[in-house]
């Protein structure tokens, strides 16, 4: 197989499972890879796990490292609209090229006939990618294109296929419910999940400013160096800048980072830990700070798009982060009327997503997303009449978010606002053909 599409089709169906959690088939292949291949961790790793804000922190370590010089690789997922945007080197996209001979070196590896299994390793599709990936950066690190990793959990963290990689800074960020069939009913549990990316004698950095006690008791016991929010680091601001203090370090005068939202500040205060926590590997200064803060990019966290009417784009998919799209939307001042596109998987808890919304949305238009886990458009509309009290409210559904999106900006005056948000697939629906430039084809109502 040449073709990348070809490629992810197979291994797509690979494994009976989309998730199946656990370590130690990834762990055999990987083993595999290392010795037939002669690759390993060349450089320093920073993993980030949490529920909401890992992209975020990501980004912000990518951007504040690259200020500062170094050469960064990113391992993130999902992505928004390609595929290859799962793995960033340099700031640019892994190439298809690098990708496929990846895919090629696992293959091989998965199907090795050796004492310890003789029959091939299933693989998910989440865990062939993530070792492909691996292997990607690993060469790019051998060759000298790599000064440090940047891993994204994507499920959890202890089981997790990236916690094959030993860690030399675990970074935790908002830890709320999500996924709960496999991290467990509540918090506590979910955290146990999380700190598994921990280290013994590795700086952990916690940026949820209530986290749960699992999550130190675990620190403790393994002998983590623990950075907590408020005891080890904190911030403040006003209107205008905003600074950080932490163990022996300040940073004060500071642009508040070019990612909007209100926990973008939580955020960053935990990659200045992070990266103060890694001075000695990775050393820098004041102004890569105030450059990477300013300069950083994530499509999709409540992106405001230029235009008439109004374009929000954002990611959020569960209670928690629609809570905080809900203050930001909140904070955004007044519109006429607010159209929001939504399509969710429908493992999602779907309810308090949308009451939290309730308020603000006038007129709904629900999507299909193109993937099997997707709830259905019409699913949608029909669990938000169930809930519906506002008699003003309107409601309608379509096959795919384009559609959607083409609807809300056939019925916006030029003073509304139009949200899309939910599951990666309906951003990245809209994104599909570059970001969307809205131009008012309509008076506005006032």
């Amino acid at each position: 197989m040449k073709d990348l599409d070809q490629w992810l089709a197979y291994i797509e169906g690979l494994h009976p499972k989309n998730i199946d959690m656990g370590l130690e088939r990834v762990r055999v292949v990987w083993s595999r890879i290392k010795s037939t291949y002669g690759v390993d961790i060349s450089c320093p790793v920073i993993t980030v796990a949490g529920t909401n804000g890992k992209g975020s922190t990501c980004a912000m370590l990518e951007s504040v490292y690259s200020q500062a010089g170094y050469k960064t690789g990113v391992y993130s997922s999902p992505h928004l609209v390609h595929f290859l945007e799962r793995c960033r080197i340099r700031n640019e996209s892994a190439s298809a090229t690098d990708f496929i001979a990846a895919c090629a070196d696992v293959e091989s590896a998965r199907c090795q006939k050796t004492s310890e299994n003789e029959g091939d390793v299933s693989l998910t599709y989440f865990e062939f990618t993530t070792l492909a990936f691996l292997l990607v950066m690993c060469r790019a690190a051998k060759a000298g294109q790599l000064d440090v990793m940047i891993l994204e959990v994507g499920l959890g963290g202890r089981l997790d296929a990236v916690n094959i990689i030993d860690t030399d800074c675990a970074v935790i960020t908002s830890i709320d419910l999500d996924h709960m069939e496999y991290l467990g009913p509540d918090r506590e549990s979910i955290g146990r999940e999380k700190a598994g990316i921990m280290r013994a004698g590795k700086p952990v950095i916690v940026s949820d400013p209530m986290p749960p006690q699992s999550v130190i008791d675990h620190a403790e016991k393994l002998g983590a160096d623990l950075w907590r929010m408020g005891t080890d680091f904190n911030f403040q601001g006003d209107k205008q800048q905003w600074g950080w203090a932490g163990r022996a370090k300040r940073f004060s005068g500071l642009a508040y980072p070019a990612l909007r939202g209100a926990n973008q500040l939580i955020n960053a205060s935990g990659v200045l830990a992070a990266i103060t926590a890694m001075n000695e590997q990775l050393p820098i200064t004041a102004q890569a700070v105030r450059n990477g803060m300013a300069f950083v990019e994530l499509p999709g966290r409540f992106q405001i798009v230029p235009g008439q009417p109004a374009l929000v784009l954002d990611v959020a998919h569960n209670p928690h982060s629609v809570a905080a799209l809900t203050a930001n939307l909140d904070a955004m001042g007044f519109y006429p009327t607010t159209h929001a596109v939504f399509g969710a998987m429908a493992d999602k808890d779907l309810t308090p997503m949308l009451l939290k919304l309730a308020p603000i949305v006038d007129r709904w238009y629900f999507t299909d997303l193109p993937t099997a886990r997707a709830a259905k458009a019409f699913e949608l509309q029909s669990r938000w009449k169930a809930l519906n009290t506002r008699s003003d409210a309107q409601s309608s559904v379509y096959t795919s978010p384009q559609e959607a999106l083409d609807a809300a900006v056939a019925a916006a005056d030029a003073a509304d606002r139009i949200v899309v948000f939910g599951s990666f697939y309906t951003v990245g629906g809209v994104l599909q053909n570059g970001t969307p430039r809205l131009e008012a084809k309509h008076l506005s109502k006032t």
